[in-house]
Formats: C-alpha cells, sequence, structure tokens
C-alpha cells in the first residue's frame, strides 16, 4: 500500500512538473513571429483614397472598431465614433468562450505603435507589447493581401481623429487563453491580381472582406469540413439577444445563391448602400442581421460582380438555413 502511495505521488510531482514545463515552453516560445520591420506608410491621397475604400468598405476596419446602432436595420456605424472600438464579442454574440472587444485604432488608441509594429499586429497578430491577438480581426486573412493594400488601409486607420475611449480588457477562458499564443504567423503577403481576373481579383476581396470567416459553420472553434459559404454561424444580438444565422453563399441552386444573377447579387448589396434611418420595430429586430450590409453596399459594382464570379466556382453545398430562428417566437 505504502508503495502504491509513494508511486502516485511520484506520479504527481511528475505531472506537475511536466504541465510547468509545458507552460513555460509555450510561454517563452510563442507568439513566434519575426520583430517588426520598419516601414514607413504611404501619405499620397491616392493610398489614402484606396486605404478609406478597403478599410470602410471590404475589410470593415470601421465596422468592428467603432460602435454601431443597432435600433437601426444591420447596425449602421456611428461616424463619430469610427475607430474608437467597443464592439463585444463573447458567448452570446459569437460563441466565443471569453469576452473580446475591438480595440480603439484611432490615435488616441494606437498612438504609441510605430507604422511596423501596426503592420505587425495587423497581418501576424502580435500587438505592441507581444501580446497574441485573437483572430477575430482575420489577421491570418491580411497577411495573405498585397502589402500596398495593407499599408494603405493603414494609412487611413492613422487619418482617423483620436477619440479618447477605452475598452475592457480580453479575458479568455482556459485553455484557449494559451492556444490563441500559437495561432499567430509570419505574413506571407501576395501580389493583388489584375481586375481583368475576375475570378482571381474576386477571391482577392473575399478574402480581404473574410467573408468565409462568418458564411462558414464552425463546430469546437474549428470550420466543419466540407462547409466553406455554406452558412450557417449563429450570431447573438449584441443588445437584444436574438439569434441569426449567416446564409449559404455557395452556388447551390436550392439553399445557396445558385440561382442568383449577377445583376441580383449587386442589387442586393447596392440596395443598402444608404442606411435605413428607420429604428426597428421587436418584431423586425428578430430578424435583424449581423451583416454589414451598409458598409459593403459602398463597394463598387465592379467589386461585387468580381466577388459573385468567384463565389461561382466554389463547392455547392446544400445546406437549408433557418436564418432567424427567433423570429416565429
Amino acid at each position: 500500500m505504502k508503495l502504491l502511495i509513494r508511486a502516485l505521488a511520484v506520479l504527481a510531482v511528475l505531472t506537475v512538473v511536466l504541465a510547468a514545463g509545458g507552460y513555460l515552453y509555450l510561454i517563452s516560445t510563442y507568439p513566434n513571429v519575426p520583430p517588426a520591420r520598419e516601414v514607413t506608410l504611404p501619405s499620397d491621397p491616392a493610398s489614402l483614397a484606396r486605404g478609406k475604400y478597403l478599410a470602410e468598405n471590404v475589410a470593415l476596419c470601421v465596422d468592428c472598431h467603432a460602435t454601431r446602432d443597432w435600433t437601426k436595420f444591420a447596425g449602421p456605424v456611428d461616424p463619430a465614433k469610427r475607430g474608437q472600438g467597443g464592439e463585444r464579442f463573447d458567448r452570446d454574440t459569437a460563441g466565443l468562450p471569453g469576452s473580446i472587444h475591438a480595440p480603439n485604432i484611432t490615435p488616441f488608441g494606437i498612438g504609441d505603435y510605430s507604422d511596423g509594429e501596426l503592420v505587425r499586429a495587423v497581418t501576424t497578430g502580435v500587438a505592441r507589447d507581444g501580446r497574441a491577438l485573437f483572430p477575430i480581426m482575420p489577421y491570418p486573412l491580411y497577411g495573405q493581401l498585397d502589402e500596398s493594400d495593407v499599408h494603405a488601409m493603414l494609412t487611413y486607420v492613422r487619418s482617423l481623429p483620436p477619440v479618447e475611449h477605452t475598452v475592457p480588457p480580453r479575458s479568455l477562458d482556459v485553455p484557449l487563453n494559451l492556444i490563441v499564443r500559437t495561432i499567430p504567423r509570419p505574413a506571407a503577403f501576395t501580389p493583388r491580381p489584375p481586375v481583368t481576373d475576375r475570378v482571381a481579383y474576386g477571391k482577392y476581396l473575399v478574402t480581404a472582406a473574410a467573408c468565409l470567416d462568418c458564411h462558414t459553420p464552425m463546430e469546437q472553434g474549428q470550420r466543419v469540413p466540407d462547409m466553406d459559404f455554406a452558412g450557417g454561424m449563429e450570431f447573438g444580438h449584441p443588445t437584444l439577444g436574438y439569434r441569426v444565422r449567416s446564409a449559404n453563399i455557395t452556388p447551390d441552386a436550392t439553399s445557396g445563391i445558385g440561382q442568383w444573377t449577377e445583376q441580383q447579387f449587386v442589387d442586393k448589396f447596392k440596395a443598402f448602400e444608404t442606411p435605413d434611418p428607420r429604428v426597428l420595430t421587436d418584431a423586425e429586430q428578430r430578424q435583424q442581421t449581423s451583416m454589414p450590409w451598409t458598409q459593403y453596399g459602398g463597394m463598387t459594382r465592379e467589386d461585387l460582380g468580381a466577388i459573385y464570379a468567384y463565389l461561382r466556382t466554389v463547392k455547392p453545398v446544400l445546406h437549408r438555413v433557418d436564418k432567424w430562428p427567433d423570429a416565429r417566437k
């Protein structure tokens, strides 16, 4: 009996030692990305205009890093609060085991960042202080873009007026708080395809807009295999809790956009380019959407058409989505 107790004690000590060693290795090794490079962001009007377009209508930096008015359809951004951060992602709103608030990206929040540190944060997922960022901001995708587009977006972000607003600190449950350290990786920039190659250029825009992230169902933090763009990701209304699920945007003719023409697809976005000023009723809120239609609606018809052209090439998936499960209650 004494021998058994001694063996169990030794096993317990070994377990603690191994766990401590693993923890120390994780802390000392990750995030494993190169130091920030010396970068000087452009300041010419063309870069600023390109960055504004990408940040406001494609990558939507000023969607998450802003305050949205959820009393209105699609939660349009409050122009006076662009960049101040604060949009909440947690178990109720995004099924996330923890709580994350989009940070302030005006000079009040990132004024101490060098240009190189800012590029590294957005494309590899490591903050100025060495923290691993959570990929709610899709830095694994931004790291695949043309570096000139990333620089242009950050030039625009640098131009935002300062807004004094402090967001709550991040809180992630165990073990996610440790796993997140292993996610950052070096950027792998790729040249922007020519607009004449509509499918390749459309894929590039889909990457910049992170369409896959929201339009693919997730299980245990991983995308469900063979369900890319098939919809079903569930979001909670930020204030009322009503659920909404993303649409199937594969070319499946029954449950996706297989019967949509390019004109219908583009017109769907452009119909919401101007925010609807009406305050929604409770019944309408039950069919609210997390999709930032007003921001995406600002894309050019040519770019929306390219996105359509690319989506027509992805694998069709038969997946009927009940987009508003609380609408009938």
